[in-house]
């Protein structure tokens, strides 16, 4: 008979955090209405929190739903859910699923990450729009959008609450004008050049927070059927209403960091978090993270060719690391 291992010092130590679930679920999906049809990829991470203590110190798997099976819920409800095309609500669908489902389960944390595809567009003849294409599409960008949800259901069933985190990452811009960097601490350690026109580009990851959401209890008592049952109005710049808060806050994003005519990375940011926050009463916080992508002159003295001063510089090279990393958290008061 195998020897079981037991641990030394039982009464020193406890379990005081358990999380698990099932990690990396690829899934994509085409939602077909007649010749059209529509397409999301997602990476999705489902994690559970719950009376699942004696999985850990008992090694008492009667309260384990096995991380296959969340995955295999995953599947069932990207098949089966009318919200799967949109991530904030196909993430509370899952989550309230997890937890509706299964008595001994408190929390369900899911995350997902959308790649991006667009339509092809199609030409149609001189003088004519081109239209997109009913069922061909093609990657547009390596910025993903995200997706973080926990859904709460420690108060009981009936009384689950949502909270959201959405945002991109890795949209990377560039500009080639219209930033400078002067007037920082100089001292012994000093030996960057002041600049008051220079390349600005970084690759932007983005989260806001949304206010928090409620969630009845689901009518089929196992949440498979989810609905907030929002009008319009009600959802309007909401968690429910993420596609169009994603779109609004990529828009303010890249608009103001074009015609930004940026003192630093720092002062842009802000104004990128002050104009969501401003424009979306739902959003409590925004964060945003930007490193640097540094484009240096190349030193051309060698040959009597100016490239150094900031309006003759044509010729750049890029550096990955080290680089810069500027980030900062704005909420609402």
């Amino acid at each position: 008979m195998a020897k079981v291992y037991e641990p030394e010092g039982e009464g020193l130590s406890y379990l005081s955090h358990a999380r698990y679930g099932k990690d990396k679920v690829r899934v994509f999906r085409v939602v077909r209405d007649g010749a059209w049809h529509n397409i999301a990829e997602y990476n999705v991470t489902a994690l559970v929190e719950g009376d699942i203590d004696v999985s850990y110190t008992q090694a008492d798997n009667s309260v384990v739903v096995a991380t296959d099976s969340i995955k295999n819920i995953t599947y069932y409800l990207a098949k089966t859910s009318p919200h799967v095309l949109h991530p904030e609500r196909f993430a509370l669908h899952l989550g309230t699923h997890l937890v509706s489902k299964y008595a001994h389960l408190k929390k369900a944390f899911i995350t997902i990450e959308q790649l991006r595809w667009q339509r092809i567009p199609i030409a149609q003849g001189e003088g004519q729009d081109p239209k997109p294409h009913s069922h061909a599409f093609y990657r547009d960008g390596d910025d993903k959008r995200t997706v973080e949800v926990e859904v709460d259901a420690s108060a009981g069933k009936d009384q689950i609450v949502a909270r959201v985190t959405s945002g991109i990452k890795d949209l990377l811009v560039l500009k080639t004008t219209g930033s400078a960097f002067e007037s920082f601490v100089r001292d012994e350690y000093t030996t960057l050049v002041e600049v008051n026109d220079r390349i600005f580009s970084t690759s932007i990851d983005l989260s806001y927070k949304f206010a928090p959401l409620r969630i009845p209890a689901p009518a089929d008592g196992e949440g498979k059927v989810f609905d907030l049952a929002l009008t319009p109005e009600q959802a309007k710049g909401t968690a429910w209403d993420g596609d169009a808060v994603s779109a609004a806050a990529r828009g303010i994003t890249l608009e103001v960091f074009a015609i930004d005519e940026s003192a630093s990375v720092q002062a842009t940011l802000y104004k990128m978090a002050q104009r969501i926050v401003s424009e979306y009463a739902n959003v409590q916080s925004v964060t945003y993270n930007l490193p640097n992508k540094h484009y240096v002159p190349v030193d051309m003295k060698y040959i009597g060719v100016d490239n150094m001063t900031p309006a003759k510089a044509d010729v750049f090279i890029p550096l990955s690391a080290p680089s810069g990393l500027i980030s900062a958290t704005v909420s609402r008061k």
